[in-house]
This record gives structure tokens, sequence and C-alpha cells, in this order.
């Protein structure tokens, strides 16, 4: 998601500064048994994967001003920047084992790199994820995390899977990140109490690392992707992928508990087309409802159907009655 219109005053940082190793040493070296044959000291990193798995890999990076606000909070830009990534894996099913994090900063300043790592390690730990490498620099705040995971060979949800006649389902609620920009940005006025709730999905999303186990487990689903910039965006990659077209009953997307209390119009569209709500959509046999709900309730996260997969090419938006809707949305685009 494009953060830059935000004014936002520029993080303060302390004239104390440490050098790169014991930057390292201080906040990211962790002296605890974890996967890793091989961590953090060396010139690389060695794994060790478990015999009959495949690797997953996947890589993200957030840059100040144009993915989050100068001055951020870091113990949530330490959530957040991990989160995004750990949100890949849960997309394909894949259980975490490790990632590395290159850091270009533009002071090591240790109050902020505290909160940072601290944030970053409390999800690290909840997901059993190990920090093994990586690359600390000075420059313009930018975070880059590669992420490990592992899967059984042919379990993996991917986006070319989708299959005529599938059940189309999203994982937990959609919108509130949205709401929160749109507060932040000035397009509408919040209560205080409801930006600051709207602003917890922003800042500190949840990766559905368990409900991608559990849908990739028999496997449950065929396709999924992780929601970033905007379901419609997000949704065409399964289409294109798989050579299908949807329809899309939009009034049946969740809406996040601030979104859910706004007008019908501005539901739709954040639901619809918001981004940075890091929840999954995925497809499913018909046949798999009760699988699909039971993988839900199993992983603590609520499931909802939204449509389904259609051999007409195209993505088809629909209201509660089926009536077709004339909303033209789209999703980020990072280059725009």
């Amino acid at each position: 998601m494009n953060l830059t219109r935000q004014p936002s005053p520029a993080a303060v940082y302390n004239p104390r500064m440490l050098s790169e190793f014991d930057l390292i040493k201080q906040f990211f070296r962790r002296d605890r048994p974890g996967r890793a044959t091989l961590g953090i000291g060396d010139d690389c990193a060695l794994l060790t994967p478990t015999p009959g798995r495949q690797l997953a890999i996947s890589s993200d990076m957030l840059v100040e001003d144009r993915h989050f606000f100068a001055g951020a909070d870091p113990f949530m830009l330490g959530h957040k920047a991990l989160a995004v990534n750990l949100s890949d894996l849960a997309a394909m099913g894949a259980q975490p084992v490790a990632f590395t994090l290159a850091l270009a900063l533009p002071a090591a300043d240790p109050a902020w790199l505290d909160g940072f790592s601290r944030g970053l390690f409390a999800l690290a730990d909840a997901c059993g994820c190990e920090l093994v490498g990586g690359d600390t620099t000075r420059g313009p705040l930018n975070i880059c995390i590669t992420v490990f995971g592992e899967l059984v060979p042919g379990h993996a949800l991917r986006r070319d899977a989708a299959r005529v006649g599938d059940d189309i389902w999203i994982s937990g609620t959609l919108g509130d990140a949205r709401l929160a920009l749109a507060g932040y940005w000035k397009e509408l006025a919040l209560s205080p109490d409801d930006q600051q709730a709207a602003a917890q999905r922003m800042h500190l999303p949840s990766p559905r690392v368990a409900l991608g186990l559990a849908l990739a487990a028999q496997p449950v689903a065929h396709a999924a992707l992780d929601i970033s910039d905007g379901l419609v965006g997000d949704l065409g990659h399964i289409l294109a992928a798989s050579r299908v077209g949807a329809t899309l009953d939009v009034d049946a997307l969740p809406a996040g508990p601030v979104l859910a209390r706004q007008d019908r119009g501005l539901r739709r569209r954040f639901t619809a087309a918001g981004g940075d709500d890091y929840e999954l959509c995925f497809t499913a046999p018909v046949a798999n409802r009760e699988k699909v709900l039971e993988a839900g309730r199993a992983s603590g996260t609520a499931v909802t159907r939204v449509g389904k997969i259609d051999a007409e090419p195209g993505l088809r938006l629909v209201d509660s009655d089926g009536a077709a809707l004339d909303l033209r949305l789209s999703g980020w685009d990072h280059f725009s």
C-alpha cells in the first residue's frame, strides 16, 4: 500500500551511535537453540530442510514514506515487517522456519532498535520463526525480510489451482486498515477511538499461518493468496493464473468492526479494494465447505464464503440479491 500522501513528523534518532556489529550483537543475535544448523555470525546461514518437505521462500521490502509513515512506532513496525512476510507463507500453507533481515537505517538509535527488535521477535517467537542472518547499512529507512517455510510437496496452495465451481472464501475481516488510512489522510473524520481501533489492523496485521496450515494439510483448499493490495486486485491474480472468472458478492464481504458502522458505499469500497488487510482469500470445492469451516474453527480464524469461481473470464461484482454492481475498483499499484 502507498502511504506517501500522509504528512508525519520525522523520526528522532539518538545521537549515540552503535557500530554495525554492536548493533547486531545487542539487538538481533539471540543465544538460544534454533532450527538453523548455523545461524547469525558467518558468511551464510545453514538450514537443513526436514526430509520429504519442500522449501517455500518469500521476500518483502518496506520503505519509509512508501509503505509506512515516517516516525512510525518501531515496535509496531517490527511486527508488521515480519507479519507481511509470514502472510505469504500462510497463503501457500507453509510452516514458518526462519528469516533474514536486511535493514538500512539513517542512524543506529538504541531506543528505536530496542522497540523494533522487540516487535519483530514477539511475532517471530509466536510463529516459531528464527532470525538466521541478514545485513545492516546506513541509508534511508528500508526493511527487507526474506522468510523460509516448509510444506508437503504437492500441498502448496498455488494461485493457478482454482477450479470452476469452487467457493471463494475470506479469512477474518476487511477494510479497517484502509479506513484508518482514510482517517490519516483526512478523507473522512473518525472519532479518536475509531481511528485508534482501525489503526490496529493497519499497524499490527495478523498473519493467518494456522489457517493456511489447516487448509493445506489434506489439502482442503485449491488456490490461495494473501490480500495486501485490495481483494479485487489480488483475486484477479488467482483468476489470471487459473484462467477462470468469478462472481463476488460484495455485500457478503466481512467488514472490520469499525468499518461495519460506516455507510454501505464506503463498506463496499473498502472491503473490496481497501488493501493492507493481510487476510487470506482462497478457493475450495463446494464439497469441502464443512472442512473449511472446521479449519477456521481449529485455527481460531473466522472464514466467510463470498463468491464462486466461474468458467466465464472476468470478475463480476454483485450485491446480496445477485444484482450487478457498477463499481470501478482496483488494487494498489506500487508504481502508480
